[in-house]
């Protein structure tokens, strides 16, 4: 399989660049002078690849960030999508698109403690309603246009090369501060939300199945099934430590506007591609925390 990654330069990008390569595919990014906000230059690039399948990753990715500059996200993850797909159905031979969304799209789900497909998409963020915006333009591309497009909705993947703008990884490298001083306080926002996470390396490899075995025109989500309070998270991070951490609330770490809970049921996925995921959590934190050890010591 020849594959095409927008935004491959990214934390999941990496990981799905090695996935790929792994199981023996070839794959081509961009180059550093090709952005999806430039239609002209992104078909030229992608009519150069003629690749089969067209991972869509590309995106302003930092939920606190979009309430400060929501015209900027709307531009690249909105706008960003549409050239992108314009893109692949000018091709000679379109390729499958799967077009990576957010299980941000589904907001605050009244009554609902694990989400499916079904579930009403109530976006309460810029960068969420970006996201909600990029997902029907690929629906109207699949309607409209017949391209194969596949909307994928990760809930919270996390794991080692992750930066430090995300939860996991923001208290991963605080606590690795923390215990570079031998103790001390960690600094910390809402622990109060609950959240599905998924190892980043389970995550690519759904992404891959979804492009081969995936429906055209149908959603997925890409989850655990388990939502877990970053309460319980940062408390189990805090007992991989060498010494003990105090844990402190930060108002200035509280979002404008917080989900409080947000878990996915992935059995759509399951039972298209047979993906299920394999690295336990605990994994997960241990690898995130030497990941910040190598790069503080």
């Amino acid at each position: 399989m020849r594959a095409y990654l927008t935004g491959g330069s990214g934390f999941v990008g990496y990981w799905l660049l090695r996935h790929l390569s792994d199981a023996g595919d070839t794959a081509a990014a961009p180059g550093p002078e090709v952005d999806v906000t430039d239609p002209a230059l992104i078909t030229a690039d992608l009519a150069a690849v003629v690749p089969d399948v067209v991972f869509h990753l590309a995106a302003l990715t930092h939920v606190g960030q979009s309430w400060h500059e929501p015209a900027e996200t709307f531009r690249v993850n909105a706008m960003g999508t549409l050239n992108l797909l314009e893109a692949a159905a000018a091709c000679e031979v379109p390729p499958v698109v799967v077009l990576v969304s957010s299980a941000e799209v589904y907001g605050p789900a009244p009554g609902a403690a694990v989400l499916d497909e079904h579930a009403e998409l109530r976006p309460v963020t810029p960068y969420a309603v970006s996201k909600v915006a990029a997902e029907f333009l690929g629906l109207q591309a699949f309607l409209g246009r017949g391209l194969r497009v596949i909307r994928a909705r990760p809930f919270n993947h996390v794991g080692p090369g992750q930066t430090d703008d995300f939860v996991v990884s923001a208290l991963a490298r605080r606590m690795v501060e923390a215990e570079l001083n031998k103790g001390g306080t960690v600094q910390v926002g809402n622990l109060a939300a609950s959240r599905d996470f998924t190892d980043v390396r389970d995550v690519v490899r759904a992404y891959r199945l979804l492009a081969t075995n995936g429906a055209a025109g149908e959603a997925y989500n890409v989850c655990s099934g388990r939502a877990i309070s970053i309460a319980a998270l940062a408390d189990q991070m805090a007992g991989l430590l060498s010494y003990e951490v105090r844990l402190v609330q930060d108002p200035d770490l509280f979002r404008p506007v917080e989900v409080p809970v947000l878990a996915g049921d992935a059995s759509k996925l399951a039972a298209a591609t047979g993906w299920h995921p394999t690295i336990a959590l605990a994994t997960t934190l241990s690898d995130a925390l030497d990941y910040w050890r190598e790069r503080l010591a």
